[in-house]
């Protein structure tokens, strides 16, 4: 951060920290450039010469400050992602009732998931790969990238989409690359390889947020300042006074019951 040394105390540099651990970071690490060299907790793993070397890579001069987080890759652009625009709007720096437009494009098609020990799909396991991509399905199915978009305005995503998977052949090639065996493809996806066997046609899809599209256009600090119903952290609202009970008549016939109630009571 060009001259942010002087701006951050300890305490606001622990603010910062606080950001990033929102975010899934486990914590921030920062560097104070001064004229003397680093004044850091991090200047004791580091030689000088790497000290320099890493100024000159980001281009810090003397009352700089370095912002740093440590983690996957997709934790760390996500702390950073919500570190800068929480600074940027902290320290004034995105001009008002500017809209700065941006198209996001060729999404990885396939995420290493640790819980499960087996790829899984960034966005869903039915947006197609690109075409000169599925050649790299077998081998390299991390480096395959997906027919998926999002437009964001300001740092924020207002809207999303991809082009869908339109052929069986390619429909049971993602699967197999997910590790879901034909039966089980069958199973819980049948319907759709039938529906594609008919021939569907090249097709693909898009969603907008209003609410968020408006709370940018207003300057709202908040979406739901502009939600029209908003509902409380217990989803509870407050101008229905939903969720209310359900007639009885209405559980029976639904064949429903709440927390074990006999149906027959």
């Amino acid at each position: 951060m060009e001259k942010g040394a002087p701006s951050y105390s300890r305490k606001g540099l622990d603010d910062l920290s606080e950001v990033v651990k929102a975010a899934g970071a486990k914590g921030l690490a920062w560097i104070k450039v001064t004229q003397e060299g680093w004044q850091s907790s991090l200047t004791k793993f580091f030689e000088e010469g790497e000290q320099h070397a890493l100024n000159r890579r980001v281009v810090a001069r003397p009352e700089d400050l370095i912002l740093l987080v440590a983690d996957q890759p997709g934790i760390v652009n996500q702390a950073l992602g919500a570190l800068r625009l929480h600074v940027a709007r902290q320290q004034k720096l995105i001009p008002h009732h500017a809209f700065a437009w941006v198209w996001i494009t060729q999404f990885p098609l396939f995420e290493y998931d640790e819980t499960q020990g087996r790829l899984a799909a960034v966005h869903h396991p039915f947006t197609s790969p690109m075409e000169e991509d599925l050649d790299l399905l077998a081998e390299n199915p991390e480096r395959v990238r997906a027919r998926a978009y999002d437009l964001v305005l300001n740092g924020s995503e207002i809207g999303g989409g991809s082009i869908r998977i339109h052929t069986t052949s390619v429909q049971e090639r993602i699967f197999h690359t997910l590790g879901i065996p034909p039966k089980e493809a069958q199973l819980k996806f049948g319907f759709l390889l039938e529906a594609l066997r008919y021939g569907a046609p090249p097709h693909g899809g898009m969603a907008l947020g209003l609410d968020r599209l408006a709370a940018l256009m207003t300057g709202a600090q908040s979406i739901r300042e502009v939600i029209a119903f908003p509902k409380t952290t217990s989803a509870a609202c407050l101008m229905t006074d939903a969720p209310s009970r359900v007639d009885p008549e209405q559980l029976r016939e639904l064949g429903l019951s709440l927390c074990g109630e006999d149906l027959e009571a």
